[in-house]
């Protein structure tokens, strides 16, 4: 009997998922990700949990470690330096190109998802308020009319979402996005360059305190404690963690 779901339609459904938890938070840094474990968690083999894990390595969110468990990325201050001097010019290129180049289409759908952001933070719905701030980068992306500019932006898509997910304050975040939106929909290329400039500072004031905050209370629950070298939550009989990458799963045992 065939499938319901295709095997690569699996593999994005479970890429997808682990994607989300992780820039939402519900997966710490340093959490090892072990590929019978999230067999058993999502319902499926081990074939669709090992290309997500090789997905998410790709895109800078998963460390894969050879002939073992991958774990999530723990980025280094050196790292988010890195990101930030990118985004310095990736942003601020971005928001002028938008401001010179965007349709009336596009304008609109930029604005629906400030509006939506700006509810779901009043709603003090965060891990919506935060996936709005994300499309609404991805819109003024796109917007830029740039296709070159477009590839960059999906290679660091990943590592924005999950930078921005670091933004507690949801209504500062809501209020730049409205005013970088009526820089862009008056074609003011300067204003929205600087606007992006100084939305890039606050994103890392923002992530600054987060990290703060979560350094004070500590690693959640059944989660990895990235300073202690442990995961609670790893199970302690699964075996060895050479297994799959000897055999390769070709059965897709699950």
């Amino acid at each position: 009997m065939k499938s319901a779901e295709s095997p690569q339609s699996e593999t994005m459904r479970v890429t997808e998922a682990l994607r989300n938890e992780i820039i939402e938070g519900h997966r710490r840094p340093g959490s090892r990700l072990v590929e019978r474990n999230l067999a058993t968690e999502l319902g499926v083999s081990r074939v669709p949990i090992r290309e997500a894990l090789k997905k998410l390595a790709s895109e800078g969110l998963v460390t894969n470690r050879p002939n073992t468990w991958s774990t999530v990325r723990e980025f280094s201050p050196s790292d988010i330096a890195d990101l930030n001097e990118v985004r310095t010019v990736f942003d601020v290129l971005s928001f002028e190109l938008a401001a010179q180049r965007h349709t009336r289409e596009g304008l609109a759908r930029l604005e629906a998802t400030m509006l939506k952001g700006r509810e779901l933070a009043d709603a003090g719905d965060v891990a919506g308020a935060h996936r709005c701030a994300a499309e609404f980068h991805a819109i003024v992306t796109e917007l830029s009319g740039n296709e070159l500019l477009g590839e960059i932006g999906a290679l660091l898509d990943s590592r924005m979402r999950w930078q921005l997910s670091q933004h507690d304050d949801l209504a500062v975040v809501a209020t730049e996005h409205a005013e970088l939106f009526d820089a862009i929909a008056r074609r003011d290329q300067a204003l929205a360059g600087s606007l992006a400039g100084r939305h890039l500072g606050t994103s890392q004031e923002q992530h600054d305190k987060h990290s703060k905050r979560l350094a004070r209370s500590g690693p959640l629950e059944g989660q990895a404690d990235p300073a202690a070298g442990e995961d609670p939550a790893a199970d302690p009989a699964a075996g060895d963690p050479t297994e799959d990458s000897a055999t390769g799963d070709s059965a897709g045992a699950g």
